[in-house]
Formats: C-alpha cells, sequence, structure tokens
C-alpha cells in the first residue's frame, strides 16, 4: 500500500504576522503513486494529519491511521513502527532519500526521531509489496520521510514565507514550539525549520504500582506515574536549492541536540544525543526521462545512563528502600559502582544514481545503484572500582557496507491492467574487531581469581573466531492491478526480500546478563546475544487488494489480505551461559538471557479499512470512517508465537465539518493479547477500548487545534509498548521489588486522559 501525505503542517503555533508575506494556507495533498505497491491507498483527511503531530511529537505516530501500521513502544519521540508485524531493522526507513541506521543497542535513535512533525513534507508508506526501486536490505515494507519541498518564486518577484507554532498537552506538561522561514527568487530557494519540545513524566488512568521508591534518595514517584517517560529534544534542517531550466542542486543540513529521553522499558536512557548530516542532491529532466544523484554522510555521538528515575548507586550497600545513598560507596570504593555510561559513535556515507527512462507511452524502466558505508563503536566505560580495570568493548570497529543495483519495468498494457515487475541485487559485508570486557586479567580487582560473568572466556572466544561475513541478497517484486469497472480495482503481486542482520544482532559477545540486557531493542527486559553466524532472512509475500468505491470516490471500501513466509527469520532462544548452549529447560515468569538464532516464521492478516458520507444537516456534514488490522504471527520451527505481534484492533471515526469547523469522535477498540512468545515470556495484556475527541477551526492564515485523548481516563496496558523497567534497579536482571522496580509481569501502560491545544499561524 502507498500512502502520501504531503506537507505535513502539524506542530501549532504562536500567532504573529508580518505586512507582505504570504497569505494563504498551504493545503495537505493525500495522493498515491500509482502501480507502486500491491495494496490499498487511504486517503487521510488534513485535520487528522494536523491534529496528528498536535497529539503527538513523534513523527512515526503521523501513520496510525494507515492500515496495517502499529508501533512498539519506545521513547516518546522514537517509538518504532511495524508493518505486518515486521518492524525496526526489517523496515526500510529513509529521510530525504538517506538511509538512516540507529545507533545504539537499544535503538534509542531510530531514523524518525530525527524530525519533528513540523518538519516533514511528505510520508510515504509502502506497506503492501514494496517496489525494488524503494529500497532493499528489508523484507517489511519500506517508509520514505521527506523534508519540506524547495519553493520559488514566480518570475520576476520574490517569495518570503514563513511559519510560527505552538502546543500544550496536559497529561505530561508536554509544550514545544516550532518555525520554518522561506526567502527565495525565481532560482535559489533558502528554507529553515526548527523545532523544540520537551515533556514530564506522562500518568496513567489509575495507580499501577504498590510502592513508591526509585532508588535514589529522596525521589519517589506516585504510583500512576510512568517512571523514565519524559523527553527534551530539538531539530534543525536548513536547506538551500538553486534550479536553472531543467536542472535542480539541493543540500540539506541537519541537527538534533536530544539533551534527554528516558526509555520506561529499557534499564538504561538516554542522555545525549548529536546527530549531524549532510545531504547533496542533483536532479535532471530531459526528453528521455530523469535522472537523479544523491551523497550523504551522518555522524552520531550518543550516550546512556541512568535517568533521575533509576537507581545510580550500586554495591554491597544496598540501597533497601529509603532510597538513601550507600554510606560505604566512596568513590572508588571495592564494593560500589556509581551509574553504568555507554558512549557509541556511528558514521554514515551514501551515495546512490537513479534514471526513470521512458522506453515509450506505456512503458517506463527505472534503473539505479545505491553504496551505504556504516561505522560504529559502542563501549561502556568503568563506573567506579565494582566494573574495574578497564573499558567494556561492545561492538569495536563495526563494519557494515552495502552495494545495490536495481531494474524495474512498468507497463500500462491496457486501460484495464498495469504491471511492475523489479529485481534487485545487494552485497551486504560486516565485520568487527576485537573486543574485552571490565576485566582482561583474572589476577586483577577487584574479584582476583574470578571471571565475573565470564566476561574474559565469552571476548577470548569472539576474538579466536572469523567474524567478517558477505551476503549477497536478491529481491524480486512482481505487480498487477486490474481496473474492473469504475467502481472495483484489484491489485496482487508477489515478493522476495532478503535483509542481513544488523550488527547488534550479529556482534554483541558476552553472556554476562547484566551486559546482555544492555543489548535489547525490542524493550522486553531480557538480555540478548548476538550470532556471527546468523544467515539473511528471505522472506515470500502474496498479497491483494480489493478497492471498491465510488466512482468520485465518496464511499470506499479496502479489503486487503496477506501472506508472508520467512525462511531463517532472526528469532531468539533462551540460553544457559554455564554450558554456552540453549536452554533445555526454560525459565519462566522472569526475564533471562537469549541468543539470535535462524528459524522459519510466518506471517498472515487482514487489513479492512473505508469511509461514507452519513448526512447533510444543519450541524453540518457529518461522515464516518474507519480501520480495522489483524496479524497473526508464529515461529514454524518451535510453534511458538512471534514476539510483539499487534492483537486486533480498529478504530472508528465520526466526523463533522461545518463551515471552518473541523471535528471528529474517535473511538478506538484492542483485543487482548493472549499470542504471546513463551521463548521470551512475553506478558499478555487486555483489551480496551478509548474514546478522543478532536476540534478544529481554521482562518485563512491561522488554525486552531484542541481536544482530549482518552475522554474518560481509562487505564490499559499498551500491547507493544514492552516491559515496565522504568525506575528503581533495572541493572540486575531480576531485582526484588524492594529495590524499587517492579519486575517482571508487568506491561507499561498507556497514558490516562489528556487534554491538549495548539495554534499554528502562516504569513
Amino acid at each position: 500500500m502507498t500512502y502520501r501525505i504531503r506537507p505535513l503542517a502539524v506542530a501549532i503555533g504562536i500567532a504573529f504576522s508580518v505586512p507582505g508575506w504570504a497569505q494563504t494556507m498551504d493545503e495537505i495533498v493525500v495522493s498515491a503513486e500509482r502501480d507502486k505497491t500491491a495494496g490499498s491507498t487511504t486517503q487521510l483527511d488534513a485535520a487528522t494529519l494536523r491534529q496528528n503531530g498536535t497529539r503527538n511529537s513523534d513523527v512515526a505516530s503521523l501513520l496510525q491511521d494507515v492500515p496495517g501500521v502499529s508501533f512498539y513502544g519506545a521513547g516518546a519521540v522514537s517509538s518504532l513502527p511495524a508493518i505486518h508485524g515486521l518492524a525496526d531493522d526489517r523496515l526500510r526507513v529513509k529521510i530525504d532519500g538517506m538511509d538512516l541506521i540507529a545507533a545504539c543497542p537499544n535503538h534509542m535513535n531510530p531514523a524518525l526521531s530525527y524530525l519533528d512533525p513540523s518538519q516533514v513534507g511528505a510520508l510515504t508508506v509502502y506497506a503492501g509489496i514494496s517496489p525494488v526501486s524503494v529500497g532493499g536490505d528489508s523484507i517489511g515494507g519500506s517508509i520514505v520521510a521527506e523534508t519540506r519541498a524547495p519553493e520559488f518564486a514566480t518570475l520576476g518577484e520574490r517569495l518570503v514565507k514563513g511559519e510560527v507554532g505552538a502546543f500544550y498537552r496536559s497529561n505530561n506538561q508536554a509544550h514545544g514550539v516550532n518555525a520554518s522561514a522561506t526567502a527565495a527568487s525565481e532560482n535559489i530557494s533558502l528554507t529553515y525549520t526548527g523545532a523544540y519540545s520537551e515533556a514530564d513524566n506522562y500518568t496513567a488512568g489509575r495507580n499501577f504500582k504498590n510502592y513508591t521508591n526509585t532508588g535514589r534518595a529522596g525521589h519517589r514517584l506516585d504510583r500512576d506515574e510512568v517512571g523514565s517517560s519524559s523527553y527534551e529534544t530539538s531539530n534543525h534542517t536548513l536547506g538551500l536549492a538553486v534550479r536553472n531550466a531543467n536542472h535542480l542542486f539541493e543540500v540539506k543540513l541537519g541537527y538534533q541536540d536530544m539533551p534527554e529521553q528516558l526509555y520506561p522499558n529499557q534499564r538504561m536512557d538516554l542522555l545525549d544525543n548529536e546527530q549531524k548530516r549532510i545531504n547533496l542532491r542533483w536532479q535532471g529532466e530531459y526528453d528521455w526521462g530523469k535522472l537523479e544523484a544523491r551523497a550523504y554522510h551522518e555522524t552520531v555521538d550518543h550516550f546512556m545512563d541512568f535517568g533521575g528515575d533509576k537507581r545510580w548507586w550500586y554495591g554491597a550497600a544496598s540501597l533497601g528502600n529509603n532510597g538513601a545513598d550507600p554510606i560505604n560507596c566512596g568513590a572508588m570504593s571495592a564494593t560500589c559502582a556509581y551509574g553504568m555510561p555507554m558512549l557509541t559513535e556511528s558514521k554514515t556515507t551514501g551515495a546512490s544514481l537513479k534514471a526513470d527512462v521512458k522506453l515509450s507511452q506505456r512503458d517506463l524502466l527505472r534503473v539505479g545503484g545505491e553504496l551505504q558505508q556504516y561505522r560504529l563503536d559502542d563501549w561502556w566505560p568503568a563506573s567506579g572500582s565494582m566494573m574495574f580495570p578497564g573499558t567494556f568493548v561492545n561492538i569495536n570497529d563495526g563494519e557494515r557496507d552495502r552495494k545495490a543495483l536495481f531494474a524495474e519495468w512498468e507497463s500500462q498494457l491496457n486501460t484495464q491492467w498495469t504491471s511492475l515487475l523489479g529485481l534487485r541485487y545487494e552485497r551486504v559485508t560486516m565485520d568487527a574487531g576485537n573486543v574485552h570486557g571490565y576485566k582482561t586479567d583474572i589476577t586483577t580487582l577487584p574479584t582476583i581469581g574470578t571471571d565475573v560473568g565470564g566476561q574474559i572466556a565469552d571476548s577470548n572466544a569472539f576474538n579466536a573466531r572469523d567474524r567478517s561475513r558477505d551476503d549477497n541478497n536478491w529481491d524480486l517484486t512482481a505487480l498487477a492491478r486490474y481496473n474492473a469497472n469504475a467502481g472495483l480495482d484489484i491489485e496482487f503481486g508477489f515478493a522476495r526480500k532478503t535483509r542481513s542482520p544488523g550488527l547488534y544482532e550479529a556482534y554483541p559477545w558476552s553472556t554476562w546478563s547484566m551486559a546482555a540486557v544492555m543489548n535489547n531493542y525490542v524493550g522486553d527486559g531480557n538480555g540478548y546475544v548476538g550470532n556471527p553466524d546468523l544467515k539473511p532472512e528471505k522472506a515470500h509475500t502474496l498479497s491483494a487488494s480489493f478497492d471498491w468505491h465510488a466512482a468520485d470516490r465518496n464511499w470506499e471500501f479496502k479489503a486487503t489480505p496477506y501472506y508472508t513466509h520467512v525462511t531463517d527469520y532472526i528469532d531468539a532462544v533462551q540460553w544457559n551461559a554455564a554450558t554456552n548452549s540453549a536452554r533445555t529447560t526454560l525459565l519462566r515468569n522472569q526475564f533471562t538471557v537469549l541468543r539470535y538464532t535462524n528459524q522459519s516464521a510466518r506471517l498472515y492478516g487482514l487489513d479492512l479499512s473505508g469511509k461514507m458520507p452519513l448526512a447533510a444537516t444543519g450541524f453540518g456534514e457529518l461522515g464516518m470512517k474507519g480501520v480495522l488490522s489483524y496479524t497473526r504471527g508464529k515461529n514454524r520451527d518451535t510453534g511458538d508465537d512471534l514476539y510483539n505481534i499487534m492483537p486486533l484492533n480498529a478504530k472508528l471515526t465520526l466526523t463533522q465539518k461545518r463551515g471552518n469547523w473541523d471535528n471528529a469522535l474517535e473511538v478506538i477498540g484492542v483485543a487482548a493479547k493472549n499470542k504471546v512468545s513463551d521463548m521470551r515470556n512475553e506478558t499478555k495484556t487486555s483489551g480496551y477500548g478509548l474514546v478522543n475527541l478532536r476540534l478544529s477551526h481554521s482562518w485563512k492564515q491561522i488554525r486552531l487545534d484542541f481536544g482530549i485523548e482518552n475522554l474518560f481516563d481509562r487505564y490499559y496496558e499498551m500491547p507493544l509498548g514492552g516491559a515496565y523497567l522504568g525506575q528503581g534497579r533495572t541493572m540486575s536482571i531480576n531485582p526484588a521489588t524492594t529495590d524499587g522496580m517492579i519486575g517482571w509481569g508487568n506491561p507499561v501502560p498507556g497514558m490516562g486522559r489528556s487534554l491538549y491545544a495548539g495554534i499554528n499561524v502562516k504569513f
């Protein structure tokens, strides 16, 4: 499925105007890219898009009305979108044509976290069978985000325009501002967009803990407060574009400063993330078609440790229930450690060249090539003598390089049939250097004669083996569309997609539970050990879409069934560090350590969506729209259910438009999650229903948005929110609840009632 959202002017603004600036509100146009994917196209109304950004500062959340899309819970602005049960590295996520990769053992900095909703100019989701020209090294679909396209003045004129906005949300005291400005002639355009937002912890619909401890002296959390859910971030983009006849050259500079983003489902918190990126693009249009070249470079400096809601001191002098700092913990005490600093640095460099060649009036050929070089270092300095004498090297000189070629042929066979056939080849090479733990010599302090956590044995075994790999991956896509009549379109297709493992799946080496729990990007509280022998995942997908609609699309109903079989699916098995093998008897009802392994999986499901007018009354035009999605995932080797599969869910929205008012009453229903991964001791969640109220009013230059989320303040647990690890002694894998951590079996709850309001002004 292809969903095209353009532009997303969604944060709320501070009102002021400047004479002579542009006087019109930009339209949000939702369109489909023809024949690029098998699946239906959902028309998202402008009010929904704007309010999605007002209600949530997470760019991924803008996709919440797309059938088949769900979200892994993470930080407040870093949720991980899932398409038909496949998420994170299994999706191809691009920003302005750049393939960006999370540089963190917890994936706290995914690609979409580097944009604010107000900066997004276009957002495209390929949720069915994505074409090979969109990207490879993924099996679950593609998401392409674009910042605002450059604007130029008409001949002989000058263009100066801007926008400001602000928002406020009551539950977690979230607030933020955004601004943009453009100055352009007919050939040169300069644009800036920037945004800042922050929030405190949010509260659930009721108490979900029986304690207030955090493990820090004098710091307690209310029983309904979701610890480690606050954040602060700022994002900036500066763009310069020059056009001459049929040529366009662009350079875009991006910068993020994120001082803090705490994580309720991770044992660590993001305490600093700085990203810098430069992106160059040239595009030329000719009689024979279009040619585009791109080059980009990104650097990320990432730092994690315990945020303010998590215990800081560890050691023999336990904090206990009073949260006091241990008396016996000096700066260099042999029994204590303070915090656990974790640092990551990455560099990504890429280039691409692609052409659209018009073979005839009916045939279009897309060809291209891509290069990407990714470098990663991940290390953890000692924190107090408990971890002396050295630095734990998690990944050293990690390398992951991709080279790709693709060709795609689109043909209009006749007035009813359209086809798309594509082939893609990728070569993925990976390697990593030698590693070591905090302790490299068994004769050193603090525990002479003891290999704590098997660090020495594990690192020696890792260093002694060959860690380099070369994967030759092939993708194939075949799609067809049949226009049966004015009221029915049918699309169907087949795809073979391949993905090589990521660095954090292949190279984390320590079976020590304390180290393993820090390598976890799914938020389930478990620890994970890498596997350099992992094979690439190979997914074979069948998908179809049946689209019934009025000739003018005043009403429509779409049904999209799909089936995916994945060989060498990267799942995990519980691991016994003592025998260095898979556990024969699984540990139950607790957090545990697992190792990645290849198995076989299948996923299938159904997406339904539709809309229809209800009545034109004195109260305005009434309408209704709805979305329903169901996904089922199974491990075919073990018979276990796949982890983090969204249960049956539906959304029904009653809309009302009258004059400049655009309002909606939204009802969300989610079934109980009973199909869970036993291997990972995944926790079940209960079903729930929520009601949201949205209202907006627009004038020529100003738009107001306000509403209430979770109108009846219902308590619910997020099915994909992971395990609650938001406070207390999170470094220990299964600590006693007296140390301030709620322990295994408690999912992260959703947000209680929240009122929001904002304003957006264009001038």
